[in-house]
């Protein structure tokens, strides 16, 4: 029996990763049909594309896959009419929760995130009860240089946070640090500068990890009670686990004991 449960188990978690990829790949599909649907399907014109498109194969999505996101983009292959949707909310305690969503059936997904709110103990809001918290911007993340192999062809260029820092300041940045989870070096930019920053780090000769847009809350609301943040988090994964849902940012805090103590 302990065998049977064991695969019963993998099964489990096998099924739940396949679906979360597919969750995945139908988020960067959107994500690039919505890109080309409004600047076209030019890349080297169209940043947000090239966005897109860039995360979309960082994140496996196939090559051919993103092709055919371009052409429904462009009405080539017939049109998917999605359109883009912000929902607001408050999750268990008092957690603030904005989400972004592209969706062609806007009744639809405003009744799933509503009947999510409701059954994790949260409240969806009003259009700007808690967007105020989340301010829009850019993140680009950037490897510490490692000398390459000298049989290696690779050339790497090789700078410290100073290089990294004076170089930055020609782009007006809001930030540039060292972020010290992941020990990348990480310029945060205005929406508006973020296109001319990555252009110009990368004309530098910067290879950036990762560039990409996002919200960072401007307050905290920290959760003390395993209950109430295990359905914080149930209803974050019900979210982002949404094919319509893009992103999902809160300002939710918690304790690594409180963390550790989840099953979710």
């Amino acid at each position: 029996m302990a065998g049977h449960s064991k695969w019963a188990n993998i099964k489990h978690k096998k099924a739940k990763t396949d679906a979360a990829r597919g969750v995945s790949f139908a988020k960067f599909s959107k994500e690039i049909i919505m890109a080309a649907k409004i600047g076209g399907g030019d890349l080297s014109g169209n940043f947000r594309l090239r966005t897109a498109v860039e995360k979309a194969k960082a994140g496996g999505l196939p090559n051919d896959t993103i092709k055919r996101a371009i052409d429904k983009g462009c009405g080539n292959l017939g049109t998917d009419n999605y359109e883009e949707i912000t929902y607001e909310g408050y999750g268990a305690g008092g957690v603030a929760i904005f989400i972004e969503a592209a969706t062609d059936n806007r009744n639809r997904t405003a009744g799933d995130i509503r009947s999510y709110f409701t059954k994790y103990n949260g409240n969806l809001g009003e259009t700007g009860c808690v967007g105020w918290i989340f301010e829009p911007c850019a993140m680009i993340s950037i490897d510490k240089p490692v000398e390459a192999d000298k049989r290696s062809k690779e050339v790497v260029k090789m700078f410290d946070f100073d290089k990294l820092f004076e170089d930055c300041m020609e782009f007006d940045p809001l930030d540039v640090f060292e972020d010290e989870e992941d020990g990348d070096y990480k310029i945060k930019t205005s929406v508006d500068n973020f296109e001319a920053t990555v252009k110009g780090l990368e004309g530098l000769g910067y290879i950036l990890k990762s560039a990409d847009y996002t919200r960072i809350p401007s307050n905290s609301c920290e959760i003390t009670d395993a209950a109430i943040a295990k359905k914080v988090m149930l209803l974050l994964e019900k979210l982002d686990e949404h094919d319509d849902v893009q992103n999902v940012y809160s300002n939710f805090e918690a304790s690594d004991e409180i963390m550790a103590s989840l099953d979710v």
